[in-house]
C-alpha cells in the first residue's frame, strides 16, 4: 500500500510568460510622436504637392504642341532654349563631374591630415559652397570680357556654371567615399592590387549610387540658374548650335524674357519651367539606370 504525501511545492507559481506590457505613458509618448512624425511629413509634402501641381496646371498646354519642341522661340516653339540649356549644361557637367571626383579621390584615399594642399582645397571648396551664382558671374564676366576681351557665349556660361558646380560634386563624393568601409580597401590590398586599381574597381563602384545622386543634384541646380545667362550671354530667339560662337538661348533666359513681355506671355513661363523639371527629371532618372548597370554586383 502506498501512501502519498503532499509536498509544499505541487503547485508551483507560474512565471510570467512573453515580455512586460509596456507602461502607459510609454505607449503615449510612441504615439504622440509618431503623430508628429506623420504631420510633419504631410506639412512638407503640401509646398512640393502645390509646386508640381502648379506647373502642370499652368504649363502643360504649351508642352502638348508639338511646335514647342521642334520650332525656334522666333516661330513660337522654345526648341532653342531647351538647346541651348543643354548644351551649356553638358559643358559644365563634362568639366565639372571628372575635376570634382578627382578632387573627392585625392582629399579622401591620397591627403593626410598634415597636407596643406589638402587643408587648402577644403577650404576653397567650403568657399564656393556658398557663392552666389551672381557672384560667380560677375567673376566669369571680368575675366573673360574685362581682361581678355572675349566675346559672350554659351560656353562663357557653362565656365560659370562649373564654379558652382565642382563643390557640389566634391561634397557629394567625398562623402559617399568616406562610407566605403575600410575593409574593402585592406581585403583589396592584401591581394596585391594597387591603390589605384582599388579606387576604380573597389571603392568607386561600391559609392557609385551616392555619387550620381549628387552629381545630378548638382546638375539640377546649375540647370535652372538664370544670373550666369543673363549676364554672359545674349539672347536669341534664333536656333544657335554652336555654344562656343554668338548668343544662345536657356530655358531661365527665355522665363526671364516671356515674363517682362506681361501677362499675355505667361503660359510660355510656366511651359519652360514644366520644360525645364522634366528635362532635369529625364536626366536624374536616366543616371540612376546608368548607376545601376555599371554598380558593382553583390551575389
Amino acid at each position: 500500500m502506498t501512501v502519498t504525501t503532499s509536498s509544499p511545492t505541487a503547485d508551483p507559481v507560474k512565471k510570467p510568460s512573453g515580455f512586460t506590457p509596456l507602461a502607459k505613458r510609454r505607449r503615449l509618448t510612441d504615439h504622440v510622436v509618431r503623430v508628429t512624425v506623420i504631420a510633419a511629413l504631410l506639412v512638407a509634402l503640401v509646398p512640393l504637392v502645390w509646386l508640381v501641381s502648379t506647373l502642370v496646371i499652368r504649363g502643360i498646354e504649351p508642352l502638348l504642341d508639338i511646335d514647342w519642341w521642334t520650332l525656334p522661340e522666333r516661330k513660337g516653339g522654345a526648341a532653342n532654349a531647351i538647346v541651348g540649356t543643354l548644351m551649356q549644361t553638358a559643358l559644365a557637367a563634362v568639366i565639372s563631374i571628372p575635376l570634382g571626383i578627382f578632387v573627392a579621390i585625392y582629399l579622401v584615399e591620397y591627403a593626410t591630415k598634415k597636407s596643406v594642399l589638402a587643408r587648402v582645397t577644403t577650404f576653397m571648396v567650403d568657399i564656393l559652397s556658398g557663392v552666389p551664382s551672381i557672384v560667380a558671374a560677375l567673376f566669369v564676366y571680368a575675366v573673360w570680357r574685362t581682361t581678355l576681351g572675349l566675346p559672350r557665349s554659351g560656353f562663357v556660361v557653362a565656365i560659370a556654371l562649373v564654379l558652382l558646380m565642382v563643390p557640389l560634386v566634391v561634397r557629394a563624393t567625398e562623402e559617399m567615399l568616406k562610407i566605403v568601409p575600410q575593409d574593402l580597401r585592406e581585403a583589396s590590398y592584401a591581394l596585391g592590387i594597387p591603390k589605384w586599381k582599388t579606387i576604380v574597381k573597389i571603392v568607386l563602384p561600391t559609392a557609385l549610387s551616392g555619387i550620381v545622386t549628387g552629381v545630378m543634384l548638382a546638375i539640377a541646380r546649375v540647370m535652372g540658374e538664370s544670373a550666369p545667362v543673363l549676364i554672359l550671354v545674349g539672347s536669341t530667339r534664333a536656333m544657335n548650335w554652336n555654344p562656343f560662337d554668338g548668343n544662345q538661348e536657356s530655358l531661365p533666359l527665355m522665363m526671364v524674357q516671356q515674363y517682362n513681355n506681361g501677362p499675355g506671355a505667361f503660359d510660355k513661363v510656366w511651359g519652360a519651367a514644366l520644360c525645364l523639371v522634366i528635362l532635369v527629371a529625364i536626366v536624374y532618372f536616366g543616371a540612376k539606370i546608368v548607376s545601376k548597370i555599371f554598380a558593382s554586383k553583390t551575389s
